[in-house]
């Protein structure tokens, strides 16, 4: 049976933002037999070709307000059928905390990140502003049991990192 690894990029699309490096990070860190579950405001239909080169299939559900559940399945496994009422089991509240990192150098941004998200109550988030992506940051994160989401802005001059601490 596949297990499947839930990434939620809607709030990056819907602030504008890029979320490739974040999709390809949870890609990166699946463990054999597992999938990926992406939420997306659009069908995703470029990222398929892509998943396809790196041997996933992928099986694509629509959601209400005409978002999508989309299952990417390791070559040869037999995902599930999407539910038709399938919605994300965290969906993430607004940040409590703002940080604007981007005049910061290295490693003062990561250290202020991680600072504030041990203040963070469970299924509390911060936002954080970064020049660059915090790739250092991720597996400090991930250690200290919160999850992240980002991607750069359209312009591509800021980095837009919302942090969540688990309930």
């Amino acid at each position: 049976m596949i297990h499947y690894i839930d990434v939620d990029v809607r709030p990056i699309l819907r602030s504008g933002g890029e979320p490739f490096s974040v999709i390809m990070a949870a890609l990166g860190r699946l463990e054999p037999g597992q999938g990926l579950r992406l939420y997306a405001t659009f069908k995703p239909i470029p990222l398929f070709a892509v998943m396809a080169e790196k041997g996933f299939a992928h099986s694509a559900n629509e959601l209400d307000g005409g978002e999508w559940e989309v299952l990417f399945t390791p070559a040869g496994a037999t995902p599930p059928a999407p539910s038709p009422l399938a919605q994300p089991t965290d969906a993430w509240p607004e940040p409590v905390v703002h940080l604007d990192n981007r005049d910061l150098d290295p490693p003062e941004p990561m250290v202020r990140i991680l600072g504030a998200a041990e203040q963070l109550a469970p299924g509390q988030t911060l936002s954080a502003l970064l020049r660059r992506e915090p790739v250092f940051l991720f597996p400090h994160l991930e250690k200290r049991g919160f999850r992240w989401l980002g991607g750069f802005t359209p312009d591509g001059s800021t980095y837009e990192l919302t942090v969540r601490a688990l309930s």
